[in-house]
């Protein structure tokens, strides 16, 4: 069975058929990937059964396609609040917590009303339990200390860590192109 027009997302390749990112994975909807198509921006890969109708044509819709230009990745991730749950795997940093991330907030290592700036260097994920503790002190003083160094990631480690959070929904024929890269079981 073909599913609904809202689930037909095509997977975008870049010119050397790796994902345009992992996490987000980089997905458009049926309507950009057609528009895509027809304006040779991209090549087709793969396709679902399900078509749309034109009144003169049918048109099966893509479920993989490639980048006919490839793009370079950014050398610095935006610093985001998703990117910031990316770094540090969606767990608080303070007692591990890795539930709902509409549970999980940031927290400034430095308060910002004791002169902390929002830089990637200065917050953390934290769940809103460990925030209200923490409250407006330093580390030190709530005796509350990030569980990992708290740096600017590359857009390689948010990627590695992307590929530990799979989508919610996959289509067969994405599989051949998201974890290419990760290391084979021998028999």
């Amino acid at each position: 069975m073909s599913p609904p027009l809202e689930r037909c997302h095509a997977l975008v390749l870049n010119a050397d058929f790796r994902p345009l990112s992992y996490f987000p994975l980089s997905l458009w909807g049926w309507q950009d990937a057609i528009k895509a198509v027809f304006l040779d921006r991209v090549n087709i890969v793969s396709e679902y059964e399900r078509a749309v109708h034109s009144p003169s044509r049918a048109f099966r819709l893509p479920s993989v396609i490639a980048l006919k230009d490839f793009v370079a990745a950014r050398r610095r991730p935006a610093f985001t609040r998703f990117n910031v749950f990316l770094r540090d795997r969606f767990s608080c940093q303070y007692c591990a917590y890795s539930g709902l991330a509409e549970k999980l907030t940031f927290d400034h290592l430095v308060p910002r009303s004791r002169g902390g700036r929002t830089t990637w260097t200065n917050v953390v994920t934290a769940c809103s339990t460990c925030n209200l503790h923490k409250s407006n002190r330093l580390p030190r003083e709530a005796k509350m200390f990030p569980r990992q160094p708290v740096v600017q990631p590359s857009s390689y480690q948010l990627q590695v860590n992307g590929q530990r959070f799979p989508p919610n929904y996959l289509h067969e024929s994405w599989g051949d192109f998201l974890y290419w890269d990760t290391e084979l079981d021998p028999d």
